[in-house]
């Protein structure tokens, strides 16, 4: 049931969600994004600079956490408002499993005028958070 925001209260938790994330993803992503950093695609570049592995974009990760939002409320237009600290990046190995970004979400609080409410989201991978202060404000029905 998509929530309305007289249904949502601050402390309400949003079911957590695990996304997968493989090479291809990085990959078909560097072609939306632009991003061809070597960084995302190339092991041996990305060792050479002292990261462990490739890693994934960090706007990649952004998105991937909004999902739980968005997939949440049922409009990704309703987001009104977002922003991260990136903390640490997503390690992605190169075998068929990949990394995963577990997304967890509560809402912390509620415009009364504005009609909208905060959802403060938890993104992890590798058991390290990889956001700080994930904060995402949608406008609910």
């Amino acid at each position: 049931m998509t929530p309305t925001f007289e249904s949502v209260s601050v402390g309400d938790v949003l079911p957590t969600v695990t996304y997968p994330v493989r090479r291809v993803d990085l990959v078909r992503y560097a072609g939306a994004s632009g991003d061809f950093n070597r960084i995302h695609w190339n092991e041996a570049f990305a060792t050479s600079v002292g990261l462990p592995d490739v890693i994934a974009h960090g706007m990649f990760t952004m998105a991937t956490a909004a999902r739980l939002v968005t997939d949440w409320c049922g409009d990704p237009g309703a987001v009104v408002g977002y922003g991260v600290r990136f903390t640490k990046p997503v390690v992605v190995p190169n075998d068929e499993s990949g990394a995963t970004i577990e997304v967890a979400g509560v809402v912390a609080a509620r415009d009364e005028e504005a009609r909208t409410v905060r959802v403060d989201l938890t993104a992890v991978s590798a058991g390290e958070r990889v956001l700080g202060r994930a904060q995402v404000t949608v406008r609910l029905p």
